[in-house]
């Protein structure tokens, strides 16, 4: 989004601020789709709230505002404080190493009534940063059964035009720098490793990569110079993803940091085993060898093991689905929201 466009949004939000009077307002910034989508599950399940989403704080007055991302609320040189009548929720998904901010977190303790997070890895990080244990709120990320499911998966493959024989690996989300043609590998999500294994299991398997999401021209140039078939849709709907995990049979997560992500419950829920790095909520959710597979960081070696693993034992490949999907039960956006509103909201509306 170019500055002027930007500008007057900002703009526009703040008139619609000053004339909207809400018990909760929600922060997302209108270029992180994920951030938005969350605010709208939100919004979707806690009825009662009627939650109000918005992408900047000036004019909001009475409210409790929930920042939906860390970066919405600590700017790289100064706290960005609304109205002292305001109440503060501060959202932080995953501490990216040696950011300049980090310096404003513990003034910024003393303006917040509560922080949260979806994982104990990043609840440690935060504690470390100078966060009270006891202002920190673990509630996990959520997944929609309406969308995410394992209905019409039979004829995925085909409504997709991908041939049957071909070996699907879904790889869905943004790994790019910036909001263009990503070209710059966003190596906190681990691109360059998702390259390094799909070259091996190129070597012995006929494989199709699916990648969704923005800024993906990295991972399109390497998998194009190494004639590796795949697909790419950017998808304006985030749920319409959920085609794309129903015809895969794989699905790998090779991130370095991460606050979810939530595509562990997406592809659980739309039966997909799956291997994952030890990021975000990962090691909360995968019991390894049970559910799904859980790597350490950067070890290449072990992910395409696992991988060939699960695709020549279509047992273990099944059990892990069938696994998966007694899991994700327990993370349905229902009982999440509701947890928002439990240890979140209720006690601080006015």
């Amino acid at each position: 989004m170019n500055r002027f466009k930007r500008l007057y949004f900002i703009i526009f939000y703040i008139f619609k601020n000053i004339l909207i009077s809400n018990k909760v307002s929600y922060i997302a910034d209108n270029a992180d789709w994920v951030i938005k989508d969350i605010g709208k599950s939100l919004k979707k399940e806690i009825k009662e709230l009627n939650i109000y989403i918005t992408i900047t704080h000036f004019g909001i007055r009475n409210s409790v505002i929930h920042y939906g991302s860390v970066g919405a609320f600590l700017g790289q040189d100064k706290i960005k404080l609304p109205h002292k009548s305001n109440k503060i929720i501060v959202t932080w998904f995953h501490v990216v190493p040696n950011e300049d901010r980090y310096e404003l977190v513990k003034d910024a303790v003393k303006h917040v009534d509560a922080w949260h997070t979806s994982s104990k890895v990043t609840q440690n990080k935060m504690i470390e940063l100078g966060i009270p244990k006891e202002k920190i709120i673990l509630i996990p990320l959520g997944v929609d059964f309406d969308y995410f499911n394992t209905s019409n998966k039979k004829h995925s493959k085909e409504n997709l035009t991908i041939p049957a024989n071909k070996i699907v690996i879904g790889y869905f989300q943004k790994d790019g720098n910036g909001w263009g043609n990503g070209n710059e590998p966003k190596l906190i999500k681990g691109p360059d490793i998702f390259c390094d294994v799909v070259e091996r299991l190129s070597q012995t398997y006929d494989i199709f990569i699916l990648l969704t999401g923005p800024a993906r021209g990295y991972v399109k140039s390497f998998l194009r110079n190494k004639n590796i078939a795949y697909c790419h849709e950017y998808l304006k709907d985030p749920n319409q993803v959920a085609n794309y995990y129903k015809a895969s049979d794989l699905y790998l997560i090779t991130s370095r940091e991460e606050g979810g992500p939530k595509s562990i419950l997406e592809s659980m829920a739309c039966g997909v085993p799956l291997i994952s790095t030890k990021v975000g909520m990962a090691e909360d959710i995968i019991i390894d060898g049970q559910n799904g597979y859980l790597v350490d960081i950067e070890d290449v070696d072990t992910i395409y093991n696992r991988a060939c693993t699960l695709i020549e034992n279509q047992e273990l490949s099944l059990k892990f689905i069938n696994s998966g999907l007694k899991t994700v039960k327990e993370y349905d956006w229902v009982n999440i929201a509701n947890q928002y509103y439990e240890k979140i909201y209720k006690t601080r509306i006015n």
